[in-house]
């Protein structure tokens, strides 16, 4: 397993999307309940990709500035999740979250609250949802909100050799009829994505045996 060639097998690939899946709609449910509004959130797929593709990704699709709710979690697999939006959807995030009665110095001042606990309902219905679906266990860090370009998020410095993989997801958020786009990132080192691949193989198995 290399860092340029890394790839998961379409079966395991298919059973991580699913699980993510479950954890988003989870999510959507927390969130629904801490705003009482309707939230809709989609995960149409996952690519694996290096750092320094996660960071052109978002580069190419993104001209403004980035906000990121960041979370370090470790258990059988370890990592760092963020949950990134272009800076101008964070606003408007916030504003939905908050039912869009806020003056802007108001949607200002609570911006990076409101991200903060909207990226830790989000990351930890993931995060959680795919350790219990593996039946492993994930402590999490508490949630950090950081400003800057793909690079500063992925961690990409000049001359340095950028070592990990990125588990990419592009989602879409609907919230009290507010479009809102971003994307979720998990970053590991190959070990750690050896092992998750390992543990998506026992559970396709599972799966496969009807013994989830």
């Amino acid at each position: 397993m290399t860092l340029d060639n890394i790839t998961l097998p379409e079966l395991e690939r298919d059973a991580l999307t699913e699980i993510v899946n479950i954890g988003v709609s989870r999510a959507a449910s927390s969130l629904r309940k801490m705003i009482g509004d309707q939230v809709l959130l989609s995960v149409p797929s996952i690519d694996v990709v290096s750092q320094r593709r996660a960071a052109r990704l978002i580069s190419e699709r993104e001209v403004s500035e980035l906000v990121a709710v960041r979370q370090d979690f470790s258990g059988p697999f370890s990592g760092r999740a963020l949950l990134i939006f272009p800076e101008i959807n964070s606003l408007e995030l916030v504003r939905a979250v908050t039912g869009g009665a806020l003056t802007a110095q108001e949607v200002l001042d609570l911006e990076h609250e409101a991200l903060a606990e909207t990226g830790n309902i989000i990351l930890n219905s993931c995060l959680a949802t795919m350790a219990n679906m593996l039946k492993r266990s994930l402590t999490m860090t508490i949630p950090e909100v950081l400003r800057g370009s793909g690079d500063m998020l992925f961690e990409i410095y000049e001359g340095v050799p950028a070592e990990g993989l990125v588990l990419f997801l592009y989602i879409d958020f609907a919230v009290r009829k507010h479009d809102i786009r971003g994307y979720i990132a998990m970053i590991m080192d190959l070990p750690s994505l050896a092992i998750l691949k390992d543990l998506l193989e026992e559970f396709v198995a599972r799966v496969v045996d009807g013994d989830v």
